[in-house]
């Protein structure tokens, strides 16, 4: 049996999800996924790694869609519900996926697509019936179960194949390090076609016996609701969400105020991840909530590799330390690269990529760059493609120059980048977001006293806003078009 159903069973009338207003117990799952999955296998015994895509609202149905397809023996292959039929077409087509499955207001979307790459189409509510029912098949821990597709920030994205066994390792990793129990719940505000929400959030609740509530469109006011009725204690967000929060917070009377910090501070556990936490946020998040957020690192290659600890010191701009079956390494140049179970298995079809991404030694190479304290703690300078600036001989991490020019008046938020030059062999510049007009003059004479001349941008651009993805992270590809046009 598959371990986080087999975790489950013993929660059999607890509440597992909350959604649309409904509450579900753990059996109400467990019927409405094998149901499920009897309707994939049709005439068929096993899907054998079948890939399923499937576009469906957060909440119930997307659980029981997944866990479905796992215990029809498939692998799934979570759609982005905001992308353009473009990227819907290329992520289907690219896994080689036979069966979609959507929710009825993606129908329209979708049914042209799915007759023309001739696959198998499942809606919701309409068409989800099963026939008849027969013995699922066993499913081992070396079977692909899923695969999610990076970001594509620098070339086409690639599908990331997670056997069982690895999201066993990532969930149970997590559940002993944050220490998850069937006590706790939370809210997922978070996509679930990326690790965090799909494996940080709900899977982590699912396979304590925790429940789960999902807000498929964000809300401060609706967060704050369930943080003062106390109806969630672990929530995880990314950086722009708890800066959201702050402003929201900060609009409140004095007296509301009060009530909410009091709520905020009875919570277990508050994590931010899936970009860089700004250190202004973090402290002025602390002050508001009592909570110093535990900042985590990890990809959708390896699941989660590092945290702060749970109990002990956390450090602002620091992601902690190798989480329990995890081992990691600086090579030579700095590069983090991680060992273990939690390791993907392959780039779907993509043998080269696969062999590229890894050490002789087998070592999994992230790509990011950081430095180890004296106390072993990891402290991300960057992406080494993005992150990390390489001008007149020096490499520059970008992230450092950020938390610096968010010190200063009148910034609110920021964005690092190099631009192409032929003297320097990249220019630092900053795209900026104010508060109101900065002399961009008074500015770079402030920075100059901060640190190095090297490191002061040579170019600003003021914006409304920073262009980011679904998951919060700042596209720096978008921000140095930005500034160059």
């Amino acid at each position: 049996m598959i371990q986080i159903f087999k975790n489950s069973l013993p929660y059999a009338e607890k509440t597992a999800i909350i959604s649309e207003g409904k509450t579900y117990s753990y059996t109400d799952l467990h019927q409405a996924s094998a149901n499920f999955a009897h309707l994939l296998l049709d005439d068929s015994d096993d899907l054998a790694e079948g890939r399923v895509a499937f576009m469906v609202n957060p909440g119930f149905d997307y659980v029981k869609v997944q866990w479905g397809i796992w215990q029809a023996g498939g692998i799934v292959v979570p759609l982005c519900l905001s992308y353009p039929l473009p990227s819907l077409r290329y992520t289907i087509e690219n896994s080689g996926a036979s069966i979609i499955v959507v929710s009825p207001e993606f129908e329209g979307m979708l049914t042209d697509l799915a007759q023309e790459l001739k696959c198998r189409f499942i809606v919701l509510g309409k068409n989800d019936t099963a026939k008849h029912s027969k013995k699922l098949p066993e499913v081992i821990d070396e079977r692909g179960a899923m695969i999610l597709y990076t970001s594509g920030t620098t070339n086409l994205p690639k599908g990331v194949v997670s056997t069982h066994g690895n999201l066993n390792a990532q969930i149970s990793s997590l559940i002993e390090a944050w220490k998850w129990t069937s006590k706790d719940s939370t809210v997922c505000v978070l996509p679930l076609h990326h690790v965090h929400g799909v494996v940080n959030v709900v899977s982590c609740s699912l396979w304590a016996g925790a429940s789960c509530e999902f807000m498929p469109n964000f809300s401060e006011k609706a967060i704050y609701e369930l943080i003062e009725g106390q109806k969630i204690n672990v929530f995880m967000a990314v950086p722009t969400i708890y800066f959201k929060l702050i402003t929201y917070w900060e609009a409140l009377a004095k007296d509301k105020q009060i009530d909410l910090t009091n709520a905020l501070a009875k919570l277990r556990l508050m994590i931010s991840g899936s970009a860089a936490l700004p250190v202004s946020v973090m402290e002025r998040w602390k002050a508001i909530s009592t909570h110093l957020l535990l900042e985590r690192y990890g990809m959708t290659e390896i699941g989660m590799a590092l945290s702060n600890p749970y109990d002990g010191p956390r450090v602002a701009g620091h992601v902690g330390y190798p989480l329990p079956g995890v081992s990691a390494r600086l090579s030579d140049e700095g590069e983090i690269q991680i060992k273990g179970p939690t390791v993907f298995k392959e780039y779907w079809n993509k043998p080269e990529s696969t062999a590229e991404s890894f050490t002789e030694d087998g070592w999994f190479k992230t790509g990011d760059i950081a430095a180890i304290d004296e106390l072993g703690g990891y402290r991300i300078l960057g992406r080494n493609s993005v992150d990390i600036i390489k001008s007149g001989g020096y490499k520059i991490s970008a992230l450092e120059i950020e938390e610096v020019l968010r010190q200063y008046p009148g910034i609110s938020d920021c964005s690092v980048v190099g631009l192409p030059n032929d003297e320097w062999g990249e220019l630092v510049a900053a795209a900026i977001v104010t508060k109101g007009p900065v002399d961009e003059k008074a500015l770079n004479t402030w920075m100059r006293e901060q640190m190095p001349a090297y490191k002061t941008p040579r170019k600003y651009l003021a914006v409304s806003e920073l262009p980011r993805n679904a998951m919060g992270k700042v596209t720096k590809k978008d921000v140095v078009k930005l500034i160059e046009d």
